[in-house]
């Protein structure tokens, strides 16, 4: 398993820690990140001697999801770009909820639209106590992607996910483990270690059995979860395509209130 320029990758003992690594850009989801998650996602179902993955974030936040400033120059022309990032990041995420081994997440800071999808898709999700997890998809005039729909639904049921896409709420870390979102609140000061102490401990768990228990519950949902993806990346790509799309991200970098037309 090899680092990439936005995934850091570290083995250990049969632990993967695998960091976000752009702290300095909010570790955000572009192109690059894509590629980089799909790669390091195929990397670890073909790694030896793997028994449970960490994911986790340098710096001050977990993910500031899409990267909006990347966005805004190409705005008019976005919808291909999502075709293709979405299809890359998509295909990552399936194979990533799908390994074998218990992961674990470790959330800090804000973790925001497609950033919160990735973890929410993980086993066990430890926050700490200052995270604020949001969804800003609709208030930018998009719909949601990176497995939202499915992750967020497994996680909080369906209208509450619902109601927490379509409001664009953010949550506070208790808020958030009330809501389903994370499963254990630790002090942010003690969050990455509690995350590498959970880690090692499931690693040295019997993963067979952990990982045919993974198997069960995805098997359940694993035909909506393909359809989802794709349901996911063709309708924000058609919804990126439009005015109001266009107007959300331009307010956004532009620090103004955004002027939605319905079109």
């Amino acid at each position: 398993m090899q680092s990439t320029e936005s995934i850091r990758v570290e083995f250990d003992d049969g632990l993967a820690i695998l960091s976000l690594a752009q702290p300095a850009r909010g570790n955000p989801i572009d192109g690059g990140f894509a590629r980089d998650f799909k790669r390091v996602a195929f990397d670890l179902l073909d790694a030896t001697g793997l028994r449970a993955v960490l994911l986790r974030a340098d710096g001050n936040n977990f993910s500031f999801g899409g990267d909006l400033k990347a966005f805004h120059p190409v705005r008019e022309r976005l919808a291909p770009l999502v075709r293709e990032w979405t299809g890359e990041l998509h295909m990552g995420l399936q194979r990533f909820w799908q390994t074998p081994v218990p992961v674990v997440a470790a959330v800090q800071g804000f973790a925001m639209g497609g950033g919160a999808a990735v973890f929410a898709g993980c086993d066990v999700v430890l926050a700490g106590a200052s995270a604020r997890i949001g969804s800003a998809f609709a208030q930018l005039g998009f719909s949601c992607d990176s497995g939202s729909s499915v992750t967020f639904t497994a996680r909080m049921g369906a209208a509450r996910a619902r109601r927490f896409v379509l409001m664009a709420e953010m949550l506070g870390s208790e808020e958030a483990l009330a809501a389903g979102l994370a499963d254990q609140v630790v002090p942010d000061a003690q969050l990455q270690d509690d995350a590498l102490a959970l880690a090692r401990q499931l690693a040295a768990g019997p993963t067979v059995a952990y990982g045919e228990i993974k198997r069960l519950f995805m098997r359940a949902s694993a035909a909506q979860l393909e359809a989802q993806l794709e349901d996911e990346a063709l309708t924000l790509a058609r919804v990126s395509a439009t005015l109001d799309a266009q107007e959300g991200i331009a307010a956004q970098v532009e620090k103004r209130k955004p002027a939605f037309q319905g079109r």
